[in-house]
């Protein structure tokens, strides 16, 4: 029996700079995490002359692909492969005081990395599952799972029917705060143990997820960048907000990490996060009882 672990993180929710919020995952199975992970700090290695998450630098979308990293890549021609990674780790050797063309081989390091990396997982046989939301979708402040949590997971549950009908799916988070962390949890157990479609799902998802240290989890990394590159780059139909062109050619990798048949089998994009009926009518009940345990008004 096949498991594939869906490794999740979370981009632009704290609804300041970024078009979208995205929440991204990459699935990979089992049998291919580790050759996946050792194939990427391979890349790293040879790329930066060494590790460049080594000490407090993180392989993140907003460090490795923000507009200064494509105005310093641009400052040269593209550099050789030897060239490019002896002065990529000289800078990082050098750090405030790094010249110029160190700058520039660093940036064109980072840029030829994620792509390198995007590449990997489709060698892999990975998968994007995502959901992208509407900075301005209306949201519903209800103690339940929302919207782009649970259209993920229905997503997830369809690819792994596609896989095997018995696969399972573990789910690794970043990890929160802690109080956050144990608000999901709750929220992920009702979902799977109290709605129809959940308790459906449960057959093949474990309801109950794993927390990591970005920094320490590959697969946490790749799913950083893909949900950068969903809010900043890739549009589907509807999603109308300003993106970066320059990132096109990291945007078109994400997409053949897509469902190619239907790319919204893969990532959903929601324009409005209050819930389904099924979420309604919990609501509902629970409204109702909170009505039937508050003392009744005084009669004059």
């Amino acid at each position: 029996m096949m498991t594939r672990l869906l490794f999740l993180d979370e981009s632009g929710h704290d609804l300041r700079h970024s078009p979208y919020e995205v929440l991204a995952g990459i699935a990979v199975e089992d049998s291919r995490l580790w050759s996946l992970v050792c194939a990427v700090r391979e890349s790293e290695i040879a790329l930066f002359g060494g590790r460049y998450a080594a000490g407090p630098r993180e392989l993140k979308g907003r460090t490795l692909l923000k507009r200064k990293t494509y105005r310093l890549a641009a400052q040269a021609p593209p550099l050789g492969p030897d060239e490019r990674t002896e002065l990529a780790r000289r800078c990082l050797d050098n750090g405030p005081a790094a010249r110029r063309d160190e700058l520039t081989a660093l940036s064109q390091a980072k840029l030829a990395f994620v792509d390198e990396v995007l590449v990997t997982c489709l060698e892999h046989g990975c998968a994007v599952i995502a959901s992208v939301i509407d900075r301005e979708a209306p949201r519903l402040a209800l103690d339940f799972l929302r919207k782009d949590y649970s259209y993920l997971f229905q997503r997830y549950y369809k690819l792994l029917r596609r896989d095997e009908p018995k696969s399972q799916g573990l789910v690794v988070f970043d990890e929160l705060e802690r109080s956050q962390s144990h608000l999901l949890t709750d929220q992920m157990a009702r979902y799977f143990r109290d709605t129809e479609t959940g308790r459906e799902r449960a057959a093949q998802v474990i309801p109950e997820p794993f927390f990591v240290h970005s920094d320490l989890t590959t697969g946490v990394q790749i799913a950083d960048l893909i949900a950068y590159l969903l809010a900043w780059n890739v549009r589907l139909d509807g999603m109308d907000r300003p993106r970066r062109e320059e990132l096109d050619p990291l945007g078109a990798r994400v997409l053949d990490l897509c469902d190619q048949s239907n790319v919204r089998r893969s990532v959903s994009v929601i324009f409005d996060l209050r819930p389904r009926s099924e979420y309604i009518a919990m609501a509902q009940e629970q409204l109702d009882t909170l009505a039937i345990d508050a003392p009744e008004d005084d009669v004059e």
